[in-house]
């Protein structure tokens, strides 16, 4: 089923969750909604639900306006954090219960949510946990149950609100792997929630990134990961280091940079944020350079450098232990920084033009 949403706005009292929210899911699409808590997923999610009701907006599923149907007639199938499992229900009841609700005249026979419900403990993979409890289960366990439940109705369209949160993170990357391969084999469309970009970008074929209640960016894992829309897309991506940098000509510049790496940018000229992830970093030996090493610690793997430059400038650095300039930055050695990637922004430290100029018009490589 396909998922239209334009204008959708709520509020709670006089805060604004969702911001006049446009977004399309294709039939049969995996979205992720991303974002930091507060930026409005979960209120979308339980909107598209029928559990919450938009101020403003539309909500159409293949055509059809969602809003006017009640959350019983939309069938949907939804998986929450903690499980929503009947406690005192078998695995094998807790499968059937969404068969056995509906009016008789539309509910199927006993035989048929049988079938159904064998089918589903094949599918899911859990034929042997049919007669324990909820409480004789591990959180994995549980998870699936909650996924079988959600899907014996075979719902139209399937939401998931942080389904892992509550797992280890071993269990975490095992159900991501089966989630992925019961979407593909159902052809459902589903949106799920998560703040994990990991998980995310493993699961989905598109994140939507959002933030205080507005999508910031949409697109493959890639484009996002490499190329953020705005400052606070690049911040939540973890490029946690922002350096002053000076824009001449779609170039960046800045004292002890090497920035021969980045493309050309389309940032007028002027003062510049760089946003940069630490591992992008690369720290080289150079007595005569404005940046020091100002402290060292190790994990075994990787060496966490804290770094101080020109005017106070403050970054960190991930660097292999084992890589061959390594031994050289010791705690108080000048370094240059070669900056591997990044993304350039207009400073945030200076007020905005009243009248936005035209992008410049820049090659994109070097």
């Amino acid at each position: 089923m396909s998922i239209g949403i334009s204008g959708l706005t709520k509020r709670f009292g006089r805060t604004d969750v969702l911001h006049g929210l446009e977004l399309e899911v294709e039939k049969g699409e995996l979205v992720a909604l991303l974002g930091p808590s507060g930026s409005g997923k979960t209120t979308l999610l339980k909107i598209i639900a029928g559990l919450e009701w938009p101020d403003a907006g539309r909500l159409e599923v293949d055509g059809a306006d969602w809003l006017g149907l009640a959350a019983r007639d939309r069938r949907i199938g939804f998986v929450f954090q903690h499980y929503a499992l009947f406690p005192h229900m078998s695995v094998r009841d807790n499968l059937a219960f969404g068969l056995t609700v509906p009016p008789r005249r539309e509910r199927p026979g006993k035989a048929a949510i049988a079938a159904r419900v064998d089918e589903l403990l094949h599918f899911l993979q859990i034929a042997h946990l049919a007669d324990r409890y909820p409480a004789q289960l591990s959180g994995g366990q549980r998870q699936r149950v909650a996924l079988g439940h959600a899907l014996a109705i075979e719902p139209k369209v399937l939401l998931l609100d942080e389904p892992f949160g509550a797992l280890d993170a071993a269990i975490r990357r095992d159900l991501r792997r089966w989630l992925r391969g019961v979407h593909d084999a159902t052809g459902s469309t589903t949106i799920f929630v998560t703040h994990d970009q990991e998980e995310a970008f493993e699961l989905a074929d598109r994140v939507v990134v959002m933030g205080a209640g507005r999508i910031a960016q949409s697109g493959h894992a890639d484009d996002i990961h490499d190329h953020p829309a705005s400052s606070f897309v690049a911040r939540f991506m973890g490029a946690t280091v922002e350096l002053p940098v000076t824009m001449h000509a779609g170039r960046a510049e800045g004292a002890g940079l090497d920035l021969t790496a980045l493309p050309r940018r389309p940032v007028r000229d002027g003062a510049a944020d760089l946003f940069v992830r630490p591992e992008d970093i690369t720290p080289l030996a150079d007595p005569g350079a404005p940046w020091q090493i100002a402290g060292r610690t190790s994990n075994g793997a990787h060496l966490r450098l804290i770094l101080r430059g020109p005017d106070g400038a403050e970054a960190e650095a991930d660097v292999p232990r084992r890589a061959v300039h390594a031994a050289h930055l010791t705690e108080g050695a000048g370094v240059r920084l070669r900056i591997e990637a990044g993304t350039v922004f207009p400073s945030e430290r200076r007020a905005a033009p009243t009248r936005e100029p035209e992008p410049l018009q820049l090659e994109a490589t070097r």
